[in-house]
């Protein structure tokens, strides 16, 4: 998990001059890390910035009867007057906010925009006091790692594991051939089919219609899940089926329904498996020669992403004992943010662009982007609480990530991959990701010194395809 940087002051810095003296100001601290800050501006600086405002008005205004920049001052005030006291106001405001915070600790956030409270009003020949709010930083404990405890499952890779890794590479470079003439399908042939949906009377249900299908019989992958109904079909047979479908059906527009689907047969081929020999090898790969290359490497990366995932199940036992131990206030729109990226993250995955087609697609599932933002929200708070956490200890710790270590995750990646250590390097840079990486560095090692001062436990044991199964 990399530590997500959050900025905290979102005020560029502005010409000494163009600052009103600030009075005085007072800050409350309110629960979700937000900030009530009154300020009150003396009634000389007021007049000034109002005059300011004043002046700018008579040099841009155009008046019948006037010369450029010769309107009076009680022209312009008679007729813009309440436009000229709101824009002197804001600027009063916008200046003393920024001028105010400069010095105090409970500085806006980036996501947090101040915003009024009440409705001041600008009055001649006096001070002049608002109140804003807005959301500050949380303050993050320095929370106590040492004495950790957590259970980790005990999981070996197995000769079962390896098989299974090996019975996959048979499939993925296998071919496929027409299946004998008058044989029946059975699982794991591909089939194709035409299909539809038929109505009391027999005739089509509109829209349900579908040509020249194919997929893997025993899989599932068709809407109306008819492997089993298939399965024992010859080529060119055509066969009605009754189907009954349960309330919480993944389709919802099958839900609790029952339905007839006639099904035609076309086409049957069966797929013909390699020889698990030298030859099947060297297709995998030209890096394997034999074919225990092959099964050393299968042992090697199923090892590697047994450690990977144990040392995640490792960095969760830790952030659940951290969780306990400390908590933050956090800003809500810091957590709401969180949830704007999140969707903008969900919509990249599905190829979309707009909100709208995101609602077409979420209504075909009953759900909406507030019930989306429920399910995510505690979540996200979790999410942004681990990461303050862990900056807070990364900073406390002086964790740095030096040239060398830097030199050596550039060789691990680079060996991992098809690509030279150069390449890596160049990759990152093109990403901008280059900090990013010297966080995680900086955080793995923070996660050393944790688990060096915590006890794992060993946990129930677990077979290496339910763990993963586990992290889906």
């Amino acid at each position: 998990m990399v530590p997500g940087r959050y900025q905290r002051e979102p005020f560029p810095a502005r010409d000494e001059r163009e600052k009103p003296v600030v009075a005085s100001k007072n800050v409350e601290r309110l629960e979700h890390s937000a900030v009530k800050l009154t300020v009150t501006v003396a009634q000389a600086d007021v007049s000034k910035k109002y005059s300011d405002t004043l002046n700018e008005y008579a040099k841009n205004v155009r008046m019948d009867g006037f010369r450029p920049g010769k309107v009076p001052a009680s022209i312009l005030e008679r007729k813009y007057g309440d436009e000229i006291k709101m824009d002197a106001m804001e600027r009063i405001m916008e200046a003393a906010v920024e001028e105010a915070v400069k010095d105090i600790e409970e500085k806006p956030i980036v996501y947090s925009t101040p915003t009024l409270e009440g409705a001041p009003a600008l009055e001649e020949g006096k001070d002049f006091s608002f109140t804003v709010l807005y959301d500050t930083f949380p303050a993050v404990p320095a929370v106590d790692y040492k004495g950790l405890e957590f259970e980790v499952p005990e999981v070996e890779v197995s000769a079962a594991d390896e098989e299974r890794e090996l019975k996959q590479l048979q499939e993925q470079n296998a071919i496929v051939v027409e299946k004998e003439a008058g044989k029946a399908a059975e699982k794991g042939d591909v089939a194709t089919v035409n299909y539809r949906e038929l109505d009391e009377k027999g005739e089509t249900v509109p829209g349900s219609e579908r040509q020249d299908f194919t997929f893997e019989i025993g899989t599932g992958y068709n809407i109306y899940k008819f492997d089993d109904d298939v399965t024992g079909m010859k080529k060119d047979e055509t066969k009605t089926v009754d189907k009954d479908f349960p309330a919480d059906y993944e389709y919802k527009e099958l839900a609790g329904r029952k339905v007839k689907v006639e099904v035609k047969l076309t086409a049957l081929k069966t797929k013909q498996l390699p020889k698990l020999d030298d030859d099947l090898a060297q297709d995998v790969s030209e890096k394997y020669k034999t074919l225990d290359d092959l099964k050393a490497a299968i042992r090697k990366n199923l090892q590697k992403n047994l450690d990977d995932r144990l040392r995640q199940e490792k960095e969760k036992g830790i952030v659940d004992g951290l969780l306990k131990r400390a908590t933050v206030d956090l800003p809500r729109s810091m957590v709401e943010a969180e949830l704007a990226m999140r969707l903008e993250n969900l919509k990249q995955q599905m190829g979309i662009s707009q909100d709208e087609q995101l609602d077409r697609l979420l209504s075909f599932s009953g759900k909406t982007r507030d019930d989306l933002m429920k399910e995510w929200r505690e979540g996200a708070e979790r999410s942004i609480t681990t990461r303050l956490l862990l900056e807070k200890l990364v900073e406390d710790g002086k964790y740095e990530c030096s040239d060398a270590d830097l030199d050596k995750e550039w060789k691990r990646m680079a060996d991992e991959s098809s690509l030279s250590v150069d390449e890596v390097k160049a990759e990152y840079e093109k990403r901008g990701s280059l900090d990013y990486l010297k966080d995680r560095i900086k955080e793995d090692k923070l996660m050393d010194a944790i688990l060096a001062a915590s006890t794992v436990k060993k946990g129930k044991k677990m077979a290496y395809v339910d763990l993963l199964k586990d992290n889906q």
